[in-house]
């Protein structure tokens, strides 16, 4: 979505600054020698993960993830950035790196390779499969490299130094990154949480206290749970609780959860199966997500403990153990088409039991309310998570969690990410909680640009431009933005058709134009500015066409004309869309014509 100028104005207005105003011209001015950080994507939103650190003639991007459209957004699959300043400096991009596999950070890859030639792409083990499957379903498999990384890896180039650390998330192999400058060093913690007691790899705490010891010029860490006091609860207990929940489930059991969670999902089917349950997995992206769990050894469940749908009949309602997508109340994932009941192979059955092992993400609410209170409708009894249940735990750190990666770290200079604009505000007064002075933490918009020089960061007094590029299908030219423009002027402004009769042999108008409305005003209640609108586009046809003119010209005509007056009758700007509709004698003469 474009970013209003009021919304970029009241951004840089709360950006704290780092430079005395007497030496601002010295600062104002870029030195070859600066190293420089920008976010094409993630900053003021939740999703579109896109950060760039670029030091003389080297670009190195941390992530490509797309955001997912709300309800406003009719008919966009996905939200991507503009990759319009990496096309024109492609020569610098040096490397790729993703910190882990949620399409939040890799969904935009396979759009970036339409615009960009990559000669390779970083990526921890669970993402390279997420990412090579993804490929290879744009038929992209071929047209990158991917090397494999994790917390021992190097990636080096003529000016950055870059290594890795493990952090805990809601999908396996997610890596922070620290990045080695010319002038400082720098930490993106990419999405983290802290978990003492964790399923799979624990956090690097030494790496990062030591890294916090030698110094850090730059934090930059996620704050999308930076409103949320507290701790979050352990993964274990979470499996605990599934677990028990499965245990005293006495009929059929559905359970909806990420796809992308790979560690949970691997604790649902092995308490299933501990159950003496089998296992049916419904939903494009589960099925895939287990998958390549599989193929790495990370879901580990044996071949004998799946079925088919078209098994499930053969079984006690008892032994069943279903996982499925659609946590989030996604219209066409399985379990919304189970609960409407248009599903393949399952229909809910009085005494089903649904559980969701996940919490709605903002914006999702209402959906998920309605598939429950259809599930419910149905027949089915519905458990949520709650304090009280803990079938679910966050991805994200909470403020108690990202005050101790500040304590860790211990950053001369703070800049939040991930998360919209009150999120990167609340992070920000955390920082200033753990230490960080004020005048050193950075609330940044998309295209703003911090500049590191001689391990001191400040704003340059110059951005450069970004916009968001709505996807429809797979076209990310940016044709579709201007599309869903008209589908949102349609939405909210309606539409008028002008319907014009002519003769073009005589340049002569054969009647009053007609004008029909859709959307725009009740035809039978608004004659008066109808038949108005109609005598305001008559007399600007009149006049235009007592000279030679084109079919182009004439459509122009009727909107300049029709426009402002609609507008100053209604305040309101409908699609105009010209109909003129020539006599056949003319339209027979035109043909013969151009057939000469």
């Amino acid at each position: 979505m474009k970013r209003k100028e009021s919304d970029h104005a009241v951004g840089r207005g709360l950006r704290y600054s780092t430079v005395p105003e007497s030496e601002y011209e010295k600062y104002a001015i870029r030195h070859e020698t600066d190293t420089l950080i920008y976010a094409l994507g993630g900053l003021g939103e939740v999703g579109k993960n896109m950060y760039c650190y670029e030091h003389n003639d080297e670009i190195v991007i941390v992530d490509c993830g797309v955001l997912f459209p709300d309800a406003e957004l009719m008919g966009v699959d996905y939200v991507i950035p503009d990759f319009t300043y990496l096309q024109k400096n492609q020569a610098k991009i040096k490397a790729l790196i993703i910190t882990h596999g949620h399409e939040d950070h890799i969904g935009s890859i396979p759009f970036l390779l339409q615009y960009v030639h990559l000669k390779e792409i970083y990526a921890p083990r669970f993402a390279k499969a997420l990412i090579e499957k993804k490929l290879e379903e744009h038929r992209l498999s071929r047209s990158v490299k991917i090397i494999e990384i994790n917390s021992d890896s190097r990636v080096t180039t003529n000016y950055f130094n870059i290594g890795f650390f493990n952090t805990v998330h809601s999908i396996p192999d997610s890596l922070g990154v620290l990045i080695n400058t010319p002038n400082g060093r720098i930490i993106e913690t990419g999405d983290f949480r802290f978990d003492l007691t964790p399923i799979g790899t624990n956090s690097d705490y030494q790496k990062m206290a030591y890294m916090g010891q030698v110094g850090i010029t730059l934090l930059m860490s996620d704050s999308t749970n930076s409103q949320v006091p507290g701790f979050s609860i352990s993964e274990k207990k979470v499996a605990s609780a599934i677990l028990e929940q499965i245990r005293k489930t006495p009929g059929r059991l559905l359970v909806s959860t990420f796809a992308s969670n790979v560690l949970r999902l691997n604790q649902i089917l092995e308490a299933a199966v501990a159950c003496d349950r089998k296992v049916a997995v419904f939903g494009r992206s589960m099925e895939n997500v287990v998958e390549i769990g599989r193929k790495l050894g990370i879901v580990k469940i044996p071949d004998s403990s799946f079925i088919s749908g078209n098994e499930m009949n053969t079984l006690p309602a008892n032994k069943i153990c279903i996982v499925c997508t659609g946590s989030q109340g996604e219209p066409m994932a399985a379990l919304s088409r189970i609960a409407n009941g248009t599903h393949k192979f399952l229909k809910i059955i009085p005494g089903d039991t649904v559980l969701f092992s996940s919490n709605p993400i903002p914006g999702n609410g209402v959906s998920v309310s309605a598939v429950v209170n259809q599930l419910t409708r149905v027949g089915a009894n519905v458990v949520v998570n709650s304090p009280l249940t803990s079938f679910h735990t966050t991805g994200h750190a909470p403020q108690e969690e990202q005050k101790l990666m500040l304590n860790l770290v211990k950053p001369k200079y703070f800049m939040p990410m991930h998360g919209e604009y009150k999120m990167l505000v609340t992070h920000a007064s955390t920082a200033q909680e753990t230490g960080v002075k004020k005048d050193n933490c950075f609330i940044c918009s998309n295209g703003d640009i911090i500049v590191m020089r001689d391990e001191e960061c400040f704003i340059a007094n110059e951005r450069i431009e970004v916009d968001s590029i709505y996807v429809d299908g797979n076209d990310a030219s940016g044709l579709s933005t201007s599309v869903i423009k008209d589908r949102q002027i349609l939405a909210n402004n309606g539409l008028v058709a002008v319907i014009v009769s002519i003769d073009s042999r005589y340049n002569k108008i054969l009647c009053r134009p007609s004008i029909v409305s859709r959307g725009f005003i009740h035809i039978k209640e608004s004659q008066t500015t109808i038949k108005e609108a109609e005598l305001v586009v008559y007399e600007a046809l009149k006049k235009k066409m007592q000279q030679r003119t084109t079919f182009g010209e004439l459509k122009n005509c009727i909107r300049s004309s029709l426009e402002p007056f609609l507008f100053q009758k209604t305040n309101r700007n409908p699609i105009v869309i010209p109909v003129i509709l020539n006599q056949k004698v003319a339209m027979e003469e035109l043909q013969q014509k151009s057939s000469k």
